[in-house]
């Protein structure tokens, strides 16, 4: 085989990888979860076959599909790190994520019923937790969010805020800014009664087997 033949072979490959992703972001962000590899190979113009050639199972499309979307969460909580008023940048970063999320209704199956026991997706989200863990000590040292409240706290509370507004989405896209505002007064660290129960650890794996 000629060089010539391989790396037009190659740029085929990173093509219709590029153009799977593309397909598969789209319709995951879509419909969830439960779409089909035929949907996606169709919206990709790709035979089912050559989705199964880049990705051995849903499960792995979906992981790399994650992986992208986590990636650019936890560059936005980083770029907010070092910021002076550390208040605003917790809330910044929530406003952000939750906006991202009412666009991608993949990301809040797999963070509230986290269903994919990928150990890569699980990796990013331990580093999402760990990012907003930075984000929440600083505004902590602040004085401005209540103590007791870790960086697992505010992941899931990203899609626990979507998921109350989202029956009202359709009609109203911005709905989901009441209850983060709801949300953000009970961080405060002022006038706080004492949590009930103890902070957890996002374990996704072992929720996925308990499921």
């Amino acid at each position: 085989m000629s060089e010539t033949t391989t790396a037009g072979r190659r740029a085929d490959m990173v093509r219709n990888r590029r153009l799977l992703l593309q397909a598969a972001t789209k319709a995951f962000a879509e419909l969830g979860t439960d779409v089909s590899m035929g949907e996606i190979a169709q919206r990709a113009g790709l035979a089912k076959g050559t989705v199964f050639r880049h990705f051995a199972s849903k499960e792995d499309l979906l992981a790399a599909i994650m992986l992208q979307l986590v990636d650019r969460l936890i560059g936005t909580a980083e770029r907010l790190a070092e910021a002076d008023d550390a208040d605003a940048a917790l809330v910044e970063f929530m406003a952000d994520s939750i906006e991202t999320l009412a666009a991608d209704r993949a990301f809040c199956e797999v963070i509230g019923r986290p269903s994919l026991d990928h150990a890569g997706v699980r990796d990013a989200i331990g580093r999402l937790c760990g990012a907003a863990e930075a984000l929440t000590a600083r505004a902590q040292e602040q004085g401005t969010v209540r103590g007791d409240v870790t960086g697992t706290d505010i992941v899931l509370l990203l899609a626990g805020i979507h998921q109350t507004a989202a029956p009202l989405l359709a009609a109203q896209p911005q709905a989901w800014r009441r209850y983060l505002e709801l949300t953000l007064d009970g961080l405060r660290a002022t006038g706080t009664r004492t949590l009930p129960h103890p902070p957890g650890d996002l374990h996704l794996g072992e929720y996925s087997r308990k499921s």
